[in-house]
């Protein structure tokens, strides 16, 4: 039987010596590829020149967490059926950024979203570049905080329960790493780590799946029948309903779930940044196209990882090590190949964490020093010099927040802090995109009320859901104020996104936008101007 001990000190060790030697030869060209002059174009976009594997690769690395590798491979391995729904959900996901907002996007932005609004909405752009700049903060912090979270969390399964000295040094060294790539490197700084994290992964999950397949000598229905018994359910394991069966409750609780990640994804703030990076229209929909190709090959990997687990190890004794499922890869790993191949799956744990939070880090300082600084504060006098510099020190900023708020909240389940970004974007980004793109009447109000409406929506129901008191796993257990059944919002929020959105255009009897406003929109969305 495998235990937590199992994952021994010589796991731990290798993994730092794994880590430290990948950060530092990707850091230091980071450093080289930097911007070498004061153009934000470059730091915001970085080398536009790249080919559609290298941006696909790049928004592959921006857009696959830790809970990629950690926490759906455990869902999988608990939860079967149900698991492998939630990873199908990450790749229909991208097909929604690609037939939707992907070319449009590109052809109507300029560094941010808030370029987009701008173009449509230009005599009202101010009040929505500042709601934009409020929300991108909100879901950007969360999801940063959940990265940092998560390193801690995936320190305890070699350490047990970490010391509060050992928790600090860990978050302010990873959060240390974020401030340097982002706030140094820009985007040609991101591109590097989120491209070689990507090429590590996906080789690292698949090269693991190949081995549980050998395992199983390459017979998938050998895998699947061994571990429907080793599941201690039984045929159970390979049927919907074993997490969000059974209730009502339980089957809308999948439903938000999947809308939030369907949705959210295509408003990310940093998956939005990446869409603008490709030099053309072509170029950006091929890279899509290979970012879809990877992903669906990692999450692929990532749910023979979670069928092996079960399989090899059984589902009591992933339970025993770590009642949320996070520990299942690392347990398999040790299972297949002892401490090297767990030391390589945790430094790739690790570097996802740092390169997905080095996208987060770039695209919030990029909002609020483009289109809060110097669009709405210095109403576009700013020169080049001055915004990267406000750019820069956001990013130092908005790192250091993180890593704050990780520390009080070292304790709370990332993948909540994940899906409630997830729910925040779908919810109040989503409709704005939308609507922008799509709808001729759309106004300003109707942007702000869906901006601020959805993002409150999503956090009221949030703080009122078994998320926050009521539950064992929740943040305050012994109180009980959770009158939201649901532990994500998205089924509710999403809608009322939306709703607010049409609302606020159809009740706005203020001075509409200049005649041909739309059209001209319409035409640079539809045509571009470099295509």
């Amino acid at each position: 039987m495998v235990t937590a001990a199992a994952i021994d000190d010589s796991s731990l060790q290798l993994t730092f010596v794994l880590f430290l030697t990948v950060v530092v030869i990707t850091l230091f060209t980071a450093l080289l590829t930097a911007p070498q002059r004061d153009e934000i174009s470059e730091f915001y976009l970085g080398n536009r020149a790249m080919s559609p594997l290298r941006n696909g690769l790049a928004m592959c690395g921006d857009y696959l967490s830790a809970a990629t590798l950690l926490g759906s491979t455990g869902l999988v391995a608990l939860t079967g059926y149900d698991g492998l729904m939630y990873l199908g959900g990450t790749t229909v996901a991208w097909m929604m950024v690609l037939l939707l907002i992907a070319e449009p996007l590109h052809r109507t932005g300029k560094f941010t979203l808030g370029d987009t609004v701008a173009l449509r909405l230009p005599r009202q752009q101010r009040p929505v570049r500042v709601a934009l700049a409020v929300c991108i903060l909100a879901i950007t912090t969360l999801y940063l905080v959940a990265q940092l979270v998560g390193s801690v969390a995936l320190l305890t399964q070699f350490t047990g329960v970490p010391s509060g000295t050992t928790r600090t040094l860990c978050v302010v060294v990873i959060g240390t790493f974020v401030i340097l790539y982002a706030s140094l490197g820009g985007m040609p700084g991101a591109t590097v780590i989120q491209i070689i994290k990507a090429v590590m992964l996906i080789v690292g999950v698949l090269f693991t799946a190949g081995w549980v397949l050998h395992r199983f000598d390459w017979n998938p229905n050998a895998l699947l029948e061994r571990a429907a018994e080793r599941s201690g359910t039984g045929v159970t394991f390979l049927e919907p309903g074993l997490r969000y069966g059974g209730t009502v409750s339980n089957k809308l609780d999948f439903l938000s779930l999947e809308l939030a990640i369907v949705l959210g994804l295509a408003a990310l703030p940093h998956v939005l940044m990446r869409l603008l990076a490709p030099r053309s229209s072509s170029v950006l929909r091929s890279s899509v196209l290979w970012a879809i190709g990877l992903v669906g090959a990692a999450c692929f990997g990532a749910g023979i990882l979670g069928l092996g687990a079960t399989a090899l190890l059984g589902r009591d004794t992933i339970l025993d090590t770590d009642r949320t499922g996070n520990a299942s890869v690392l347990l398999l790993a040790h299972e297949l190949g002892g401490s090297v191949l767990t030391a390589l799956l945790t430094c790739l744990a690790y570097l996802t964490l740092l390169a997905v939070a080095v996208g987060l880090t770039l695209a919030a300082a990029s909002s609020l020093a483009h289109d809060l600084y110097s669009e709405v504060i210095r109403k576009g006098r700013a020169s080049e010099t001055e915004e990267l510099t406000v750019a820069r020190l956001s990013g130092a900023v908005i790192g250091i927040l993180g890593m704050l708020l990780a520390l009080v909240a070292w304790g709370a389940n990332t993948a909540t802090l994940a899906f409630l970004a997830f729910a925040i974007a779908a919810s109040a980004i989503l409709p704005t995109i939308i609507y922008t793109l799509f709808w001729r009447r759309f106004s300003a109000k109707g942007a702000l009320l869906s901006l601020y409406g959805g993002l409150l929506c999503s956090v009221l129901l949030a703080v009122f859901s078994p998320v926050v008191s009521s539950a064992p796993a929740s943040f305050y257990p012994e109180a009980d104020f959770a009158w939201f059944p649901l532990q994500n919002p998205g089924i509710v929020s999403i809608p009322v996104g939306f709703l607010l959105g049409w609302l606020g255009t159809v009740l706005d009897k203020g001075p509409a936008e200049e005649a041909g406003t739309h059209e001209e929109f319409e035409v640079r969305m539809l045509v571009g101007a470099d295509d």
